[in-house]
């Protein structure tokens, strides 16, 4: 075994594992696995344990380097496990001299290399080749987060907001396009927060449209999760504008309930998270939307709740990513009236139940109609909407026009037609 990856939590963190993966090997490890932690919730932390004493049972020989989110929050706790050989902070998991073999084998109070990330001001644009067999690859932005929402731990393991420079992330998505990747996705801690620390002050819609007029080749553009309350009219211009940026966009929305919200300190409200849905489908019909949603925050009553899961049909938002409210230690929320877990959890599942019928709605809704999916591995592919489509026979890599002929539990079933236009 050279160098094996174990990823948790975000698609930044996916990004990141290979850009780990990369280093590590430059440094000349090897027999080594590098478990990317993720610290949004007390869950991930206890399966990041988990899967650090499964990876000791099953690889006795190898070496174990903690790194990530949970690994910057929580770094003496991985640090005291007997089965970890190092613990890496985030500002240094992407820098080959972390990795260097000389740092193993130090005593415990030696083996934890986390430095202070609150004081971290630059985030490096690392170029990779690709991603290991996807047709998507994605595009580290930005990184850090300067607002504090009191349930949340992130901005701890990730310092201040500091951006990519345009330059580079132009480069990085050119060389994606000339290794054949089809589609690539935009990715960050809080992207809409991209721009204020460079120079010129640009704005993730000025870097969207940079991407899309330099970049002439890109078959599809793809972002992640935005705060819809930060989206710049640059941003609106390119949806707009610009079929090769797809009609599918992820919200940082955490509850439907305005006084919740204000708990929260979100910076958003009930009608403003409505009014930017009807905005962006005004321009782009066919835009789709999913949200992260906690569920059980913090003095969360009935009638609160029920603000929430209208929102859902209101909004018809379709894929969501529902969290039972988890209090991270040194949050504002954790010292807040605590809802019961078991109604934290109930109310989740009902949230998650709301997702499944929107999904299966729209899925529905586009039986019969031919849409333009990139194949992403054997026989399976994803709509510009992010719907999965099963397409018997098609290889990784293809972008097709397929007729939706049925759905599936999972998402659609569909025929090639022909290569996309």
């Amino acid at each position: 075994m050279a160098v094996e990856t174990l990823t948790f939590g975000c698609r930044l963190n996916a990004y990141e594992a290979e850009v780990m993966k990369a280093e590590a090997e430059k440094a000349g490890l090897d027999n080594a696995i590098i478990i990317n932690t993720c610290a949004v919730t007390a869950e991930a932390v206890r399966q990041a344990k988990q899967a650090v004493r499964k990876a000791r049972r099953d690889n006795p020989a190898a070496r174990i380097i903690v790194t990530g989110c949970a690994a910057q929050t929580e770094a003496r706790s991985f640090g005291d496990m007997a089965e970890v050989d190092l613990v890496i902070g985030n500002n240094d998991k992407m820098k080959a001299e972390s990795y260097q073999p000389m740092v193993f084998g130090t005593p415990l109070n030696d083996k934890v290399q986390v430095n202070d990330i609150m004081s971290v001001r630059e985030t490096a644009g690392h170029l990779i080749e690709g991603m290991d067999g996807r047709a998507r690859a994605f595009v580290q932005v930005q990184n850090g987060c300067d607002h504090r929402c009191t349930f949340c731990i992130i901005p701890f393991g990730r310092g201040p907001s500091r951006s990519v420079p345009m330059g580079m992330v132009v480069d990085q998505v050119k060389k994606l396009v000339a290794n054949g990747y089809g589609e690539v996705v935009l990715t960050g801690v809080d992207i809409t927060s991209y721009g204020p620390d460079l120079p010129g002050t640009p704005t993730l819609g000025k870097l969207t449209q940079a991407i899309l007029r330099h970049v002439p080749d890109l078959p599809r553009l793809r972002i992640s999760s935005i705060d819809s309350i930060e989206a710049d009219e640059a941003l609106y211009d390119a949806i707009a504008g610009d079929i090769r940026l797809m009609p599918h966009l992820h919200l940082s929305l955490q509850s439907g309930d305005d006084m919740i919200l204000k708990r929260m300190k979100r910076r958003h409200s009930r009608d403003d998270a409505l009014a930017i849905v009807g905005k962006l489908r005004s321009l782009r019909p066919e835009m789709v939307f999913g949200a992260d949603i906690i569920a059980g925050f913090p003095t969360e009553t009935d009638e609160m709740f029920e603000n929430t899961r209208r929102i859902v049909t209101e909004a018809d938002l379709t894929y969501l990513h529902v969290f039972p409210y988890s209090p991270r230690e040194g949050t504002p929320a954790a010292r807040m009236p605590q809802v019961n877990k078991r109604v934290a959890r109930d109310r989740a599942a009902v949230l998650r139940a709301e997702g499944e019928a929107q999904f299966q709605k729209l899925c529905a809704s586009r039986v019969g109609k031919i849409e333009n999916v990139l194949i992403e591995r054997d026989g399976l592919g994803r709509t510009e909407q992010f719907v999965p489509v099963a397409v018997p026979g098609a290889q990784p890599g293809e972008l097709l026009a397929v007729r939706i002929t049925a759905t599936a539990a999972d998402g659609l079933v569909g025929e090639a037609l022909r290569e996309a236009a």
